[in-house]
């Protein structure tokens, strides 16, 4: 029997692009050679298809020089219908085949990727993706939608007020009210972006005006979020099969020391002031009531692949900040690092991972 074949779709339009193509490195390393057949699909910053090398080394997470897909001159062309699941490629000596694709890992973060749009393009072409669906993934993706479909699940979260650009620049005073009756200081996040790129913590008012144009420049339409003092936990969820309840894993800890919040420099460019542990030390009820809220968090957005689900943990209640449905995934992320320390090897995990995709078929 032949080898699986496995399209791993990464980089992307989106402010993301360097760290889903570090994702991709990790991802491109782990993959059992013996049993699947790669096709590396990089987007470039622009949109552009191409045919990437498969060389993990060439997308290692290095401080000085982020990795990011280039335009080689190549161009990948997707099935021309659902008929058929063959992947071609055009460069300088012409057209070939690359031949059939059995499932395609988007292991893609951000706007045009993991928000549903990459999600509906296969669907329409027929073929079997890792993760999320369409719904999902774009529910996931607006932090405003999640927060307002977890608490009408009975989710625990945190009080925001979410500030479209327009509605700001129209009429400041009545949203600078509805701010103010949040407890300070405050969380500045742009709704649909993540890696804590245009994330800002207000401490003082006369520094919001900034904190909102720097979240605005990712999106028009931003959540100003009640700080909750507290420590910060994150979880992975992996769907349950066959119609089983999902599995959850260890909790790991973010321990800041010395920093505002966990932000982007921190979390992949060796910022100093950041300790990750996992598992992080809960008592055995605390991990359990952490798990129930996880696993209730991953079915009311679509329970669907997988997800980093992160919290807040005040020492008695537990508030869900994000649900990710595709974290990061570098050997040094929270997400694999919680799996394996839950008993899982990195290989294992993406093979579970690609099995669920191909177990799922079409959607």
């Amino acid at each position: 029997m032949g080898k699986t074949v496995v399209a791993v779709l990464f980089g992307g339009r989106s402010s993301e692009h360097s760290i889903s193509s570090a994702t991709a490195g990790g991802l491109l390393r782990a993959i059992d050679r013996d049993r699947y057949r790669v096709i590396p699909v990089g987007i470039t910053r622009d949109g552009a298809f191409v045919l990437e090398d498969d060389h993990p080394d060439k997308f290692a997470l290095d401080p000085g020089h982020l990795p990011e897909v280039v335009d080689n001159g190549t161009r990948i062309l997707w099935p021309e219908s659902a008929v058929s699941r063959e992947l071609r490629v055009r460069d300088a000596a012409g057209e070939r085949s690359l031949g059939d694709v059995d499932v395609v890992f988007p292991i893609l973060h951000g706007r045009y990727g993991e928000d549903g749009t990459v999600q509906g393009m296969l669907e329409l072409l027929g073929l079997p993706y890792v993760g999320a669906g369409v719904l999902m993934s774009a529910m996931a993706m607006d932090k405003h939608t999640t927060k307002s479909v977890l608490r009408s699940a009975g989710v625990p979260v945190v009080p925001w007020v979410t500030v479209r650009q327009a509605d700001w620049v129209r009429d400041p005073r009545v949203w600078s009210g509805r701010i103010r009756g949040l407890e300070w200081p405050v969380f500045v996040k742009p709704a649909r972006a993540g890696s804590s790129v245009g994330v800002s913590k207000v401490t003082d008012w006369a520094d919001l005006d900034a904190a909102l144009d720097r979240a605005f420049a990712e999106d028009t339409t931003v959540l100003v979020e009640q700080a909750t003092a507290g420590r910060e936990l994150e979880c992975g969820v992996l769907q349950g099969d066959d119609g089983a309840l999902p599995r959850v894993s260890l909790a790991g800890e973010i321990v800041v020391r010395g920093r505002d919040f966990y932000d982007f420099e921190a979390k992949y460019l060796g910022a100093p002031g950041i300790d990750l542990v996992c598992p992080a030390p809960l008592h055995e009820g605390e991990l359990a009531e952490m798990r129930r809220i996880a696993a209730c968090a991953f079915e009311a957005v679509g329970g669907e692949g997988l997800a980093r689900i992160d919290f807040f943990f005040t020492g008695t209640e537990f508030f869900v900040n994000e649900v990710n449905t595709m974290p990061g995934f570098t050997p040094i992320s929270m997400f694999p690092t919680c799996w394996l320390a839950s008993g899982m090897t990195y290989p294992e995990l993406v093979d579970e991972l690609i099995q669920a995709g191909l177990a799922r078929g079409p959607r």
